[in-house]
């Protein structure tokens, strides 16, 4: 008994802090003490600075070895959720064939927020020293993600596929956060000294990058649109929650994974739909609001369904 309260109390320990975070976002944003006006800023700043400062430090403070061992963890994310979107593609597609929501409902199904809340997990479960591990598993999974998600918004005709692949570039070359990791790798290499001023600067941002993005994200969720198409936005959902970690997980076990890389990979895969993809919808004329049902929807059940993995997880002495 003692035993099954610890590992509850680690579950909690994992998910709790990230859901009171959130929950502060709605509250601060019902009582005007946040706007609007403050989110698009505030998530700006942490997309483009405070987020791609911390990436930096947790790569570049990294034993680059040990980094180096990680390709085939990294690899398996990479094939896994690959197939993953496949498989989600094929079923959705086949059930609703009629849909014009078609496109916004696989790529809930698929792109998880793995930056922001993949992170804050992995960060309240191993501490800081996993973030460098996590950081190249989930950059390589936003590249994917970007890649997967305009191929599947993007209208099928000649002259749209032929912008695709343009948008698709785009979209990674100018992303920071792929930039960061890319940087506090070659620093790492090279041995690159970062001054002390810089450093602790650097620092200063990165503490306040998870509380920010969480509460910007929390701030950001619109419960009433829960009120419109709600079997969609449960489609995705079931997928994006259920099926996603259940099955590549499963996937990592067979294939050895074990302790942290294991938890890496069922804490990613188990987070809510990106914030990104109703951005991305929005810009290319998919159902934008069907897109923020899925968001709102995966956020707050995801806090119940990972606190249940961690806690079959750690039961079984896995991670």
């Amino acid at each position: 008994m003692d035993l099954l309260l610890e590992q509850f109390k680690f579950s909690l320990s994992v998910t709790g802090p990230i859901c009171l975070m959130l929950f502060l976002g709605v509250y601060f944003r019902k009582t005007s003490l946040i706007d609007d006006h403050f989110i698009e800023v505030a998530s700006r700043l942490v997309f483009k600075v405070t987020l791609p400062v911390l990436l930096f430090l947790n790569v570049l403070q990294s034993d680059f070895s040990a980094i180096a061992d990680s390709a085939s963890f990294v690899l398996f994310g990479l094939f896994s959720n690959f197939i993953f979107f496949l498989l989600t593609t094929v079923v959705i597609k086949q059930w609703s064939k009629n849909s014009a929501d078609q496109s916004v409902i696989i790529q809930g199904g698929f792109r998880g927020n793995a930056m922001i809340v993949a992170l804050a997990y992995v960060a309240n479960a191993y501490g800081n020293q996993a973030i460098a591990t996590a950081a190249l598993y989930c950059a390589g999974l936003v590249l994917l993600f970007n890649v997967e998600a305009v191929y599947t918004l993007i209208p099928k005709n000649q002259n749209n596929r032929e912008n695709a692949l343009g948008v698709i570039v785009k979209t990674l070359t100018k992303n920071p956060l792929i930039i960061a990791i890319l940087l506090g790798l070659t620093f790492s290499l090279l041995n690159i000294p970062v001054p002390e001023i810089a450093d602790k600067a650097g620092h200063y941002f990165a503490n306040m990058t998870l509380p920010l993005a969480l509460i910007c994200g929390g701030g950001a969720l619109d419960l009433r649109q829960l009120h419109r198409d709600k079997s969609s936005a449960w489609i995705a959902t079931l997928f994006k929650l259920a099926l996603c970690p259940l099955l590549i997980t499963a996937a990592a076990l067979l294939c050895g994974f074990r302790g942290i890389e294991l938890g890496i990979i069922f804490l990613t895969s188990s987070a809510p739909t990106a914030s990104a993809s109703y951005v991305m919808a929005r810009v290319m004329g998919g159902n934008a609001v069907l897109a923020a049902n899925i968001i709102v929807l995966t956020t707050f059940l995801s806090l119940l369904t990972t606190t249940i993995g961690i806690f079959a997880l750690s039961i079984l002495n896995l991670i």
